[in-house]
């Protein structure tokens, strides 16, 4: 198994239902106040070749970092913003498009745009925090065993050049 960044096994608690609910409380929200949301996703990629992912504290598994691009912000400029926000990280040239997803799971008009970054540097994270449990970079061929099935299908398309599907 994986190790956090911490030492510890990279198995994170259950979350609470009261904490779940409010998730799903908050995207209705969202789709009752927005013709259509856009989130962005980075897949960032270390000189070794591993994966940076990270845990939430309000959904559970493991995750690409990202989040919702604001009003008046560029999805571009969302995803640098959250890179930083999340794990510290700031890109060293313009992120790669590597495409535009319906995600059907939350809602029909939820998009997110995912970017690959390769050079960047890294600072040091403040997590554990409200929003990220913990961060860390795993080798493809062993990331932890609740990464989310769409992340791990978008890190299968970019390390195999493939086009990306059209759905999350």
């Amino acid at each position: 198994m994986e190790r956090s960044p911490s030492g510890t096994a990279a198995t994170p608690p259950p979350m609470p239902m009261s904490r779940r609910l409010l998730t799903r409380l908050l995207h209705r929200w969202g789709r009752l106040t927005r013709g259509v949301t856009l989130g962005v996703r980075g897949v960032v990629i270390d000189e070794g070749g591993a994966i940076l992912l990270l845990r939430h504290t309000y959904v559970p598994g493991w995750h690409l970092p990202g989040g919702g691009v604001e009003p008046g912000e560029t999805a571009e400029t969302a995803l640098i913003r959250e890179l930083q926000e999340e794990a510290a990280v700031t890109p060293l040239a313009p992120p790669r498009l590597h495409g535009l997803l319906l995600n059907r799971h939350l809602a029909a008009r939820d998009h997110v745009v995912v970017y690959v970054i390769e050079r960047f540097e890294q600072g040091i994270a403040a997590v554990p925090n409200r929003e990220i449990a913990e961060i860390g970079f795993f080798a493809p061929h062993a990331l932890p065993d609740d990464t989310s099935p769409a992340t791990r299908r978008r890190i299968d398309e970019v390390l195999d050049g493939t086009a990306p599907a059209a759905h999350w």
